[in-house]
């Protein structure tokens, strides 16, 4: 009896270790562009904007997470002193989703208003159930897809050294932590990122 409680005892432990982090996985591509005899690793960088970035109060956020994740691959911010300018670039959106994983056009999905779903008579539903008669269901769960970019110039000759995007797509409605996560997956491998798009997975916290 006593080994089975500490048995159900570790299971329970187990469990929930497992349910307090999760996987973001993030669809990367970067491209290193760097002549011959310049070294990224360790460079110091200053940040710049376009015009329609001045104004956003967001790219303040962005830039610290982006100043984060290059701290941690050993580029140091240094206004004064910068070899590199470095673009941040970032996007959101949130849509539905059918059971199938197929985006539903804004304000669109069979049988369903914002009051629930409604639907009439014997067939086929969207989740595959028969329903007979009137019943109700709730809109699928909204999906985020989030994306965000870095663009690095090399000061002194204007030519754009590398540039990485990392993008996500999933159910986690925590923005901030996700696009965090996001740049430090936009960073994964630098400054010698391999060809080609490649997926890359980071456990947070839930």
């Amino acid at each position: 009896m006593r080994y089975l409680w500490i048995l159900g005892a570790l299971t329970l432990m187990l469990l929930t270790g497992c349910s307090s982090m999760r996987i973001v996985d993030s669809d990367v591509v970067s491209v290193a562009a760097a002549p011959p005899g310049m070294n990224l690793q360790g460079a110091t960088y200053r940040f710049e904007r376009l015009p329609s970035q001045v104004n956003n109060p967001e790219v303040g956020l962005a830039e610290q997470q982006a100043q984060a994740a290059m701290a941690a691959v050993g580029l140091v911010r240094n206004d004064a002193a910068a070899q590199l300018s470095v673009l941040v670039g970032f996007s959101g959106s949130k849509y539905f989703a059918d059971p199938w994983g197929r985006p539903i056009a804004p304000g669109f999905y069979p049988g369903w208003t914002p009051y629930g779903s409604i639907f009439m008579g014997r067939g086929l539903g969207s989740y595959g159930g028969l329903g007979i008669g009137m019943g109700m269901r709730l809109p699928p769960p909204p999906q985020y897809l989030r994306e965000v970019s870095l663009i690095m110039r090399d000061l002194k000759s204007g030519q754009v050294v590398y540039e990485t995007r990392a993008s996500h797509d999933g159910p986690w409605s925590d923005s901030v932590q996700i696009f965090s996560t996001l740049f430090q997956a936009a960073l994964a491998n630098f400054p010698h990122p391999p060809a080609g798009p490649r997926r890359v997975n980071i456990e947070i916290p839930r």
